[in-house]
């Protein structure tokens, strides 16, 4: 059921982040990796950290369009995202038996070793360098949406974006998806309503 009309106030914004996997390391191949990705974007969301507009899980990236909560710009989301889910993914790793264990895992130490760390293992790379969307760019919004999710017809994937699992497109086609995100829709030269997708 579509809920909540709201307008993005003109000194709201959102954040186009783009998360990738240290050496372009393809992780997100099972869908028991994918799906530890697409219950931690809901733990974050149902948790009030994070309000999710687009996303889409590549093999060794996701793409994000979040707004955080007034005080707590994109990078503490970030930090505390990379935090949940390394653990959560090298359990997945674990119990998969996944042939590439061995080769993942030593990847993921070294790359720890060379940022010197505590961690042992490092799944994500640092820098996501996030992009400010004010709210009234509503062009630029909607742009970069349509970009998250033409990610897996571009790779030759699905046909359609909706046709993709792991990516929010089914949510804009009018379908439910995996994770709770707010539909942003055209509603003028410079208005965004964004409609709860439950």
């Amino acid at each position: 059921m579509l809920a909540n009309h709201n307008h993005l106030g003109p000194r709201e914004a959102c954040y186009f982040l783009t998360l990738n996997v240290v050496d372009r390391i393809d992780v997100f191949t099972r869908p028991a990796y994918k799906q530890v990705i697409a219950d931690a974007l809901n733990h974050f969301a149902e948790a009030g950290q994070v309000c999710i507009y687009a996303w889409c899980l590549m093999t060794h990236h996701l793409h994000l369009l979040v707004k955080t909560p007034e005080g707590n710009g994109p990078a503490y989301f970030e930090r505390d995202f990379k935090k949940y889910t390394t653990p959560e993914i090298l359990k997945a790793v674990e119990v998969e038996m996944d042939l590439r264990k061995d080769w993942m895992m030593q990847r993921f130490e070294d790359f720890g070793k060379s940022l010197k760390r505590i961690e042992k293992f490092h799944l994500w790379q640092n820098c996501s360098s996030p992009l400010h969307i004010d709210a009234g760019q509503t062009d630029l919004l909607m742009g970069r949406i349509e970009h998250i999710h033409e990610n897996p017809v571009r790779e030759r994937i699905v046909d359609l974006p909706e046709a993709y699992l792991f990516s929010s497109a089914r949510d804009y086609a009018g379908g439910k998806g995996l994770v709770k995100v707010k539909v942003a829709q055209h509603t003028g030269l410079a208005k965004i309503k964004t409609i709860s997708s439950n």
